[in-house]
């Protein structure tokens, strides 16, 4: 389905549209009904759990601009995102948002299926069902193929009707299957342009394969659009570690000198989830876990972290030094990973899936669902300084952080004198974003009393206790900056080349070799392997604490 802000907005295997709306975003949830296995904290059992799901809905948005969206036909984890964003982005605005698919739905099975999705996540103190009301007033759905231009007249031709002559900006989303990108890029640029103001598309991850097949995709998408009205989400890159790790690094002097191969033993950089694949095996199964979350989230993350100050905080100038990192990176081979598969346990009465238990997943998949890659930046700043990616799926917990691990004191006089463990007395920075929104660095103090033992402590700021009030979730904020035309939190087409550079020779040897993921059990801490090449860096395994 579709969905159109400007007089549109998003939903589920929908594309929108919309014009300009407000910047405060409630969270949706909409999934199918989906059973998932994790293991519980009381006494390491696992425990069944149900998730409810609502069928997939298309809205459309108008306000001073124009917003199309497209969706998967999976919409559990679209609606769920994109809708909680937009309700909040287009509050108190004139707006309209149009469901587009070619899925045959009503006005009111769509408003029905979004109703379901809202609710009061920051405005608590305000009507939240007259907003939820007058949000839904302005939620209508358009049924057509995204390969046919006669379709996409008609949604224009509805669209005007709804923008009544006022001045409209339109932004598509685009989160359908990539084989259909051009083709709807190419009819909403003919045939559902904005005439009296601009049109942005904001596309949905995977930006291709490997190095030729997003280069493939870009040259396409330019035929009719600029790379300034290409919008390249990835929503973990709105969240707010981002945001965080530039003010921690740059507004605080004691952090930058030590920013550097001289202080920093090893940066690591963790994305685990505690559940496997349900409900997305056949989308896993052809992408894995290398390019779903480390070609696309952690290199950037990484690049973040590592580059030169810029010259200031605009868009161009953020990722002019970010692409500078990526090039820097020395390609990856076979011996720099790690790639694990989960396998099915049982315990008790409950009974954890193997990946490929999965009916949509081949029995003899290769496709990891683990990977740990070391990586190292060829640069004065960071030569010789391991950065490790880790990220799986069905692991024993539900973690993304970074962990910034400095070097030894020389000649520490605690060591020499009482044979402290210095692995255990390093200085650790930890910017966390789960479970919690933290930040944290580990010192040592001496215990109080006579003796002259010493401790770990954490200086800590937890967000939810230093900040009680909820602020905007990752899609509420990309779906702002990209009305505003602000892309520092989106991916440029160089910066893209410049990760998949990284990335494309490690994925063609993994399949062309057809490697066997080493298995790891469902719930646990993922393959033995990332020990060892954590050893193999200097890295203790106790370091992880993933």
């Amino acid at each position: 389905m579709a969905l159109l802000l400007s007089p549109c907005s998003p939903s589920s295997s929908a594309a929108f549209s919309c014009a300009s709306f407000d910047h405060k975003t409630l969270p949706a949830r909409t999934s199918l009904t989906t059973w998932s296995c994790r293991r519980s904290k009381n006494g390491g059992k696992f425990e069944i759990e149900a998730s409810n799901a609502h069928p997939p809905g298309a809205v459309s948005l108008q306000t001073e601009g124009i917003w199309t969206q497209s969706f998967t036909a999976n919409p559990v984890k679209t609606q769920e995102k994109e809708f909680s964003g937009l309700y909040g982005t287009a509050k108190g605005r004139n707006f309209t948002i149009f469901g587009y698919g070619r899925s045959t739905l009503t006005h009111d099975e769509l408003r029905k299926s979004i109703s379901k999705t809202l609710t009061c996540r920051i405005d608590k103190r305000e009507s939240c069902v007259e907003k939820m009301n007058q949000f839904l007033k302005r939620c209508f759905y358009h049924s057509g193929q995204y390969s046919s231009e006669e379709h996409f007249l008609e949604l224009d031709k509805i669209l005007k009707e709804k923008e009544a002559g006022r001045r409209s900006n339109r932004l598509y989303y685009l989160a359908i299957p990539p084989n259909l990108f051009v083709d709807a890029v190419r009819c909403a640029r003919r045939r559902a342009s904005s005439l009296n103001g601009w049109t942005r598309v904001i596309v949905e991850k995977p930006f291709g394969r490997d190095l030729e097949s997003s280069r493939g995709l870009t040259r396409s998408l330019r035929q009719y659009l600029s790379e300034d009205e290409i919008f390249r989400i990835d929503h973990h890159l709105g969240e707010e570690l981002f945001e965080n790790l530039l003010a921690l690094r740059f507004s605080n002097l004691v952090f930058e000198p030590l920013w550097s191969r001289n202080y920093i033993r090893n940066v690591q950089l963790i994305f685990s989830e505690d559940l496997g694949t349900e409900g997305q095996g056949r989308y896993f199964d052809d992408y894995g876990i290398i390019r779903d979350i480390l070609q696309n989230h952690l290199i950037h993350l990484l690049a973040l972290f590592a580059m030169e100050t810029p010259v200031s905080l605009d868009a161009e100038d953020i990722r002019n030094e970010k692409v500078k990192v990526l090039r820097s990176i020395k390609p990856l081979c076979l011996q720099d990973v790690v790639v694990g598969q989960y396998k099915g346990c049982s315990e008790g009465n409950a009974t954890c899936p193997a990946y490929t238990d999965d009916p949509t997943v081949s029995k003899n998949s290769l496709t990891p669902t683990f990977a740990a890659a070391t990586l190292f930046i060829n640069n004065a700043r960071w030569d010789g300084v391991p950065f490790m990616m880790i990220a799986g799926k069905a692991l024993h917990s539900k973690r993304a952080e970074i962990r910034v691990q400095f070097r030894h004191v020389p000649g520490n006089l605690y060591n020499r004198n009482f044979g402290t463990d210095l692995d255990k007395a390093t200085n650790e920075l930890v910017i966390r974003v789960q479970p919690d929104e933290a930040i944290y660095l580990k010192i040592n103090n001496k215990v109080p009393g006579l003796g002259k033992r010493l401790d770990c402590s954490d200086l800590n700021l937890l967000f939810k206790t230093r900040y009680p009030n909820e602020g905007p979730d990752a899609y509420e904020r990309l779906l702002l900056d990209a009305t505003k035309g602000e892309r520092r939190l989106f991916i440029r087409s160089d910066e893209l080349d410049a990760a998949w550079a990284v990335f494309t020779p490690l994925l063609k040897e993994l399949e062309q070799r057809k490697v066997q993921p080493e298995l790891y059990t469902y719930g646990s801490e993922g393959p033995a392997g990332v020990h060892y090449l954590a050893a193999r860096h200097n890295i203790r395994c106790a370091d992880f604490g993933y």
